[in-house]
């Protein structure tokens, strides 16, 4: 695998650099690891509604860039306290997310500077009970992009104000606040240890060989960026209204339904959550295919039939997704 890193701080940018690199990955190549750090900003994940994420007076206050990105999960904020790394690579036949496969050697380079750090749930690394890392995966045309955030050194007083934190979510972990449920790297890590240790300790354990980025993969990525990735529409978005609303936490993520419902149909469909979808058109193709079905719950429990669950929600009961999407 070739190792990349740059040095731009425009969260815009770095996402659109990853999507151009993941989908111009040659035939037959080892794969990217990237290394990367976003200035102040806040990163929604592909499946969520961003303004029921964020602080809107906070971000309009502090001018912070809120940037959707393309893997699910759930949202976070970025400062350059944050290491961030990308795996990309062929798939090879695998059709399922697998975490452990990418965070396994990102705890061993961890373990070089004496952090003794631990894969929890199913895509965090923890440290005594602290996370210190989360990450999001996606399979798009036999290509996988994993992508994660290492707490370096955070501002956690401008994570907590920046973000709209799900009190279920924090329920569930067992603790009171964000302050008390994360860390930094920087209060575990060995004595004279710094970025540049971690960052040589991550390329020993997760690259073989440096790379490079021509002049063109870089217009794409800046092109992509302004048309994509800075615009509101991709990082916010219109969202209709709804005339039926539900919403479960599950070991493997929380989703919301919303539906509008008019005579009788489904006029539209919204599934909103920090899960992670295994899907190739990703969790659109299940909302195109519920449009225009009957909202009775036999009707609807039929269709679901033909679907395979496990496809839109990584890690989930099949029987019991459907079970939530039909109850009235």
């Amino acid at each position: 695998m070739e190792y990349l890193t740059f040095s731009t701080l425009d969260p815009a940018f770095n996402l659109a650099l990853e999507e151009v690199l993941l989908q111009a990955l040659p035939a037959g190549h080892s794969g990217y690891f990237l290394l990367w750090q976003n200035g102040p900003s806040v990163i929604v994940g592909r499946h969520q509604c961003t303004a029921d994420e964020v602080n809107a007076d906070f971000i309009r206050r502090e001018n912070l860039p809120v940037v959707r990105r393309m893997t699910g999960g759930g949202a976070v904020y970025h400062d350059t306290g944050n290491l961030n790394f990308s795996f990309i690579e062929h798939a090879n036949g695998r059709d399922r997310v697998d975490f452990r496969r990418y965070l396994a050697p990102v705890c061993a380079a961890l373990a070089d500077l004496g952090v003794q750090a631990q894969i929890s749930g199913r895509n965090d690394i923890e440290v005594g009970g602290r996370k210190i890392s989360g990450s999001g995966q996606m399979l798009r045309r036999g290509k996988v992009l994993h992508h994660g955030t290492l707490l370096i050194d955070v501002n956690f007083e401008r994570l907590v104000e920046a973000l709209n934190v799900d009190p279920e979510k924090m329920r569930s972990k067992g603790v009171a606040s964000v302050r008390s449920r994360v860390g930094n790297i920087s209060e575990f890590w060995r004595s004279g240890s710094d970025i540049a240790a971690l960052t040589a300790a991550l390329v020993r354990h997760c690259a073989g060989r440096p790379g490079t980025l021509d002049d063109a993969v870089m217009a794409e990525a800046h092109t992509l960026a302004d048309e994509k990735y800075r615009l509101w529409s991709w990082n916010y978005g219109a969202m209709p209204n709804f005339t039926e609303r539900k919403r479960q936490r599950f070991d493997w993520g929380t989703v919301e339904l919303r539906l509008d419902v008019k005579s009788g149909h489904i006029a539209a469909c919204k599934i909103l959550g920090d899960f992670f979808c295994n899907a190739g058109e990703g969790i659109q193709e299940l909302e195109q295919s519920l449009a225009g079905l009957s909202r009775e719950p036999a009707r609807l429990e039929e269709a679901l039939g033909q679907a395979d669950m496990t496809r839109y929600f990584s890690g989930c009961d099949a029987a019991v997704m459907t079970q939530f999407f039909t109850q009235a």
